[in-house]
């Protein structure tokens, strides 16, 4: 097996471990977690819209000789999670009354994406170099570290038990793998097909936190915690913005 598909395979299996950061919430109590799940929610919201204008549509734009196109895509994107969450919601709730979070599957759906995303990308960067793609995979890690927060607290918060959200969580996230050995086979489309996943992955991220997660922000009532959830929710943003500052990459 050639050396930089080991590498890259390695490098990938790090990564996805960041999944398991919800770990720590197997030490604490239910009331506990009950009280940080709606910041969670907060923060995941946050960074997907952050991650979404700041990162991937950004990146989409640079990487795109046509830049109107990249708005299409997102769309595309959004229309898509909006035609995915109406089947998984009709398929759950078309005989009667339901409170299903179809939120849930909806932030697994993108992470998904996004994970097969960079798998691609730290595969061509190790391909180009050895160095690119120790580079490439710190900026990666420290990218997934904010998002995988706020996905555990998304899953629960929609209904899993915690140790089915971080199977879960873990089990989307070995995605990345999978985009690491399919970007070295097919690395010289990789570039391109990269292109149009990036706004696509865009618009599925804008239409989880917008439809999804921020209705849930709006329905708390109490002024501080509505106050501290919106503070949260910037927080988010500017984390992901801190994140672009220090690999602009």
């Amino acid at each position: 097996m050639d050396i930089i598909l080991v590498i890259i395979i390695l490098a990938t299996l790090i990564i996805s471990l960041i999944a398991f950061i919800g770990i720590f919430s197997l030490a604490m109590s239910e009331n506990l977690l009950r009280k940080i799940l709606l910041a969670l929610v907060s923060f995941s919201a946050g960074a997907l819209m952050g991650g979404a204008f700041i990162h991937l549509l950004p990146e989409a734009v640079e990487s795109s000789s046509f830049g109107p196109s990249v708005i299409i895509i997102a769309l595309l994107g959004f229309v898509v999670f909006l035609v995915i969450e109406k089947a998984l919601f009709w398929h759950h709730c078309h005989e009667g009354p339901c409170d299903v979070h179809t939120f849930r599957y909806m932030n697994l759906v993108g992470d998904g994406v996004h994970n097969l995303i960079d798998g691609l990308i730290l595969a061509v960067a190790f391909i180009t170099s050895v160095g690119l793609g120790i580079t490439t995979a710190i900026a990666i890690a420290f990218h997934e570290i904010p998002p995988e927060m706020g996905d555990f607290g998304v899953l629960v918060y929609g209904g899993f038990k915690r140790r089915r959200a971080l199977m879960l969580n873990f089990a989307v996230s070995t995605l990345i793998v999978v985009g690491g050995i399919i970007g070295y086979f097919v690395s010289s489309q990789v570039e391109g097909a990269v292109t149009y996943l990036l706004p696509f992955a865009a618009g599925g991220f804008i239409y989880v936190a917008a439809t999804d997660l921020v209705p849930e922000i709006k329905h708390e009532l109490d002024v501080k915690k509505s106050v501290a959830t919106v503070l949260i929710f910037v927080g988010g943003i500017a984390l992901m913005w801190l994140i672009k500052v220090i690999f602009p990459g």
